[in-house]
């Protein structure tokens, strides 16, 4: 294996710790807790490698995303936990942090007057790239995880509809 790929696997594993520091912050059962970080290290490791055979950083956060959805609701049922236990801890590693930071540094340079009229469209430009980045991702990161959840659930809408009108409401 190239040291390219160990790399790769390496920040897989550390996905999978920064998502089981998220899961101890959100205070989640301790049975749970290894299974999160199994998750957050598989959908972090589909996200770099990827991104690695070039494909674009929305499609491998939709794609990690998705895979942390898929794996979340099978730990669910499981762990006899809600999904959301594993999902969440297990994206928000994910989060596009650098470009939502570089767009606020942007914003604060073309509020200022540190920019001058030669650099300001190159400053606007980047500032929009990286502030679509960021929404795209996150979307991709929404979207993601919502899929699978909303796939998996054992009753229709039809049925859930029909429930709330026998009880009255």
């Amino acid at each position: 294996m190239s040291l390219e790929i160990l790399s790769i696997f390496e920040k897989g594993i550390w996905f999978g710790f920064a998502a089981l520091g998220f899961a101890v912050l959100f205070n989640v059962p301790q049975r749970a807790l290894f299974i999160i970080w199994l998750i957050g290290a598989a959908g972090g490791l589909t996200k770099l490698l990827l991104m690695h055979y070039h494909t674009d950083i929305v499609i491998s956060s939709f794609a990690g995303a998705t895979l942390v959805g898929i794996l979340s609701v099978s730990a669910a049922h499981n762990k006899h936990a809600p999904p959301l236990v594993f999902s969440i801890p297990a994206v928000i590693p994910m989060v596009p942090g650098a470009f939502a930071y570089r767009m606020m540094l942007g914003l604060i340079k073309l509020s200022g007057t540190a920019v001058t009229s030669e650099t300001y469209s190159l400053t606007l430009g980047e500032t929009a790239s990286n502030g679509l980045k960021t929404l795209f991702i996150l979307m991709a990161l929404a979207v993601g995880v919502a899929i699978p959840m909303l796939i998996s659930r054992k009753e229709t809408i039809k049925k859930i509809r029909h429930k709330s009108d026998a009880d009255g409401g």
